[in-house]
């Protein structure tokens, strides 16, 4: 899943997105409320943790502007502030939740793992494809009730495949949830993690759930994929 940190304090927004990315988000930072209002309107997020003193746009004109956009990203407030008029007025502007700082970083994680499961209950908390279960709240993967232990972003790039499954995504897609908005290494890393993903999935049970459509980029059969 694919994060936006809004943070001007420079050191707290690197150890986020640093702390973010090894669970295997991929975490865009922007240091004011301009950049992150832009950025918010031109990516597909799945939350965005917001400070509301920024320079620029405060973080409440900012979830405002979002909100009357129609955006209903999960947005987490921060703030140095502490006190029930300013929670209350985030709340009022749209936002899904608040932390004052300072927070604990574990306190971080489990509130953005609550936003997140929020958002995808409706969808279903496990995705079911054939034989092949991801549960995106345990972030667990089971074959046939067999568990297939993966890395955070080899979780992640399956779980993204996993959402569209029966359809086409495309190596950019993935490159454009999987990795932060500033990646610049090799696209092929995609490959990569997709030949990773079948020596696991696929190799150990005979399958062949994930092919490769030439040209277009990679898909997860609806039925689990046929048997090899």
């Amino acid at each position: 899943m694919r994060l936006l940190i809004v943070e001007d304090e420079n050191r707290l927004a690197t150890a986020l997105a640093r702390g973010l990315s090894a669970e295997g988000f991929a975490v865009d930072v922007a240091h004011d409320g301009v950049s992150g209002l832009h950025l918010a309107q031109e990516q597909d997020y799945d939350l965005i943790v917001l400070d509301i003193m920024l320079p620029g746009l405060n973080g409440y004109r900012v979830c405002d502007r979002l909100r009357a956009a129609g955006d209903e990203t999960p947005i987490l407030m921060l703030t140095a502030k502490d006190g029930e008029y300013d929670e209350a007025e985030g709340l009022d502007t749209g936002a899904d939740d608040y932390l004052t700082k300072p927070f604990s970083y574990v306190v971080l994680q489990a509130r953005i793992r609550a936003l997140l499961r929020r958002r995808t209950r409706a969808a279903a908390q496990a995705l079911r494809i054939g034989d092949l279960t991801v549960d995106l709240g345990a972030r667990r993967v089971e074959w046939a009730g067999t568990e297939v232990v993966l890395t955070a972003k080899e979780f992640a790039v399956l779980e993204h495949l996993a959402l569209h499954a029966g359809r086409v995504v495309s190596k950019a897609d993935i490159l454009a949830h999987v990795w932060d908005f500033a990646h610049d290494g090799d696209p092929n890393i995609v490959e990569v993690y997709v030949s990773t993903l079948r020596r696991k999935l696929d190799v150990p049970f005979g399958r062949r759930s994930i092919t490769t459509v030439r040209g277009a980029g990679y898909r997860l059969e609806p039925d689990g994929g046929p048997h090899a």
